[in-house]
């Protein structure tokens, strides 16, 4: 730490001198803002870290973390009585009073890193010679704003999420751009927000809101199958099990449990082996199934709940009525174990053909990603009406959608003799693509140019033949498995 210097011309005294930061000690607990050094999980890479939100250590952590002192280790069996996400005593009580920094665990965001590896941090990882304290006006502000409300004691997050489970804002999730984000789901049970997709309020406001919500994970982990899976990010399941560090989570109907032998119980006496709904394919041991949101509307609502411990914001949890979900599982003698899923709106003024994607990290890296997005497309050249994904898409999402469609046209050129007079209308049909979707992809290979007057599209051959020199292989949907009937026709055969 740089040592604090005086200018020549020292202030009056009736005036009070310019504020320094803290030094860093152990014997003052951190606080929201605070950025530090911190050794990451492998033990020897240090990442820059700010701190999010801190929460009181159990009795035996502060013991341990106190050893050196006697007194110190009665001070943390005393404070340890009341619950760890409670930060603030009474009012006429120093909020920090006889606390040590090392009776913390702190939630941290790594700068500069996705959200998904915010986690939860003991003392001892911190390198308090990077220390770097939040200014304290910045502080006194906080407390002030505070007061002003009519609440004496500091403001926690901890329990706002939980109070406001049924109200999201919408947004545009992140995620690995090969499995599960795309794009904003922009339905909300809250009517100022949803309207079609458009915002009826400010942006930034909106935006603010959902990270304040959001900041901190409230879930560790979830145990779904064989599986055990670390969470990335909030969701806002009902109380008690948003509080729960694990949940249990049965993978055919799931129902979540935060007591691991009812979740055992469970496994044994469940009668579901696959999701409900219709299956409308199957090409070996891959399925998909067709979920009506309003009538399967308890399985959609728990699948909402689950999909946003993996999407940054997700905003649908409740409101599924408007929505087709389609689940794909891998099939074994055991059932049907769901792979991952996306959902799209049954009426959609402005022709989307996906709401949001997700596949589950442990069945990541396997192709789904690319195979769930064919699957939206076959779905609606069979409605012969091209779609797009909802916009806008994240930058990940635009990376994978943009890698599946310049596979699509690529291919498709590389099949044809070079005679043919194909217009983009023609591709689009042939595609399910979008018009504004294919002309941007082309435009981003190239492949647009200024001719006699108009636009055409220019291919080199040897374009081609490097592409498909280079090319992987990529799991997509098979049309003759899709035993899929839209259900336009579906009502026309009705009638």
């Amino acid at each position: 730490m740089e040592p604090t210097t005086t200018s020549a011309a020292a202030p009056p005294l009736t005036e009070p001198a310019a504020t320094t930061p803290n030094p860093p000690s152990e014997d003052t607990p951190l606080t929201e803002g605070d950025t530090c050094d911190i050794l990451w999980r492998d033990g020897s890479t240090v990442l820059k870290a700010k701190v999010i939100e801190r929460r009181l250590l159990t009795t035996t952590a502060m013991a341990n973390s106190n050893s050196n002192s006697k007194q110190q280790r009665v001070v943390a069996a005393s404070l340890s009585a009341e619950p760890p996400a409670k930060k603030a005593k009474s009012e006429d009580e120093p909020l920090d009073h006889g606390r040590r920094a090392g009776d913390y665990e702190y939630y941290v965001h790594y700068v500069e890193h996705d959200r998904r590896l915010d986690e939860w941090v003991p003392l001892s990882r911190f390198q308090l010679s990077t220390l770097k304290r939040c200014p304290t006006d910045a502080q006194d502000a906080s407390h002030e704003h505070s007061a002003t409300h009519g609440s004496g004691k500091r403001h926690t997050r901890s329990a706002e999420p939980r109070k406001r489970d049924r109200r999201h804002s919408s947004e545009v999730p992140d995620g690995d751009p090969l499995a599960h984000t795309t794009e904003s789901n922009n339905h909300n049970t809250n009517p100022i927000t949803r309207g079609g997709g458009n915002f009826h309020s400010d942006l930034a406001e909106l935006e603010a809101e959902h990270h304040e919500i959001t900041k901190v994970k409230n879930i560790a982990k979830i145990c779904m199958g064989k599986y055990e899976v670390e969470a990335w990010y909030y969701s806002p399941f009902p109380a008690p099990y948003a509080q729960a560090e694990t949940l249990y989570i049965c993978e055919y109907c799931l129902k979540y449990m935060k007591n691991p032998r009812f979740f055992i119980k469970h496994c044994m006496q469940c009668p579901h082996r696959t999701p409900p709904g219709d299956e409308i394919y199957r090409e070996g041991k891959l399925s998909v199934f067709e979920l009506d949101g309003k009538e399967h509307r308890v399985y959609c609502q728990n699948l909402c709940l689950l999909a946003k411990l993996f999407l940054d914001h997700k905003t649908l949890y409740y409101d599924v009525d408007p929505f087709y979900f389609y689940v794909i599982t891998e099939v074994d003698e055991e059932g049907a174990h769901i792979v991952g899923y996306f959902s799209k709106e049954k009426m959609s003024a402005e022709e989307y053909n996906l709401a949001c994607i997700l596949t589950f990290p442990q069945y990541q890296k396997c192709g789904y990603g690319k195979f769930i997005i064919s699957l939206s497309y076959e779905l609606s050249k069979r409605e012969g009406k091209p779609g797009s994904p909802e916009k806008p898409l994240s930058d990940l999402g635009k990376i994978s959608y943009r890698s599946y469609w310049t596979h699509v046209l690529l291919t498709m050129f590389s099949e044809q003799t070079g005679n043919e007079n194909v217009q983009i209308k023609d591709i689009s049909l042939l595609t399910g693509i979008k018009t504004e979707d294919i002309i941007s992809t082309l435009q981003s290979l190239n492949m647009i140019r200024f001719w006699k007057g108009q636009h055409v599209v220019f291919v080199m051959q040897h374009v081609l033949d490097q592409y498909n020199k280079q090319k992987k292989n990529i799991r997509l949907c098979d049309s003759k498995c899709l035993t899929w009937v839209p259900h336009a026709e579906r009502k026309k055969g009705g009638d």
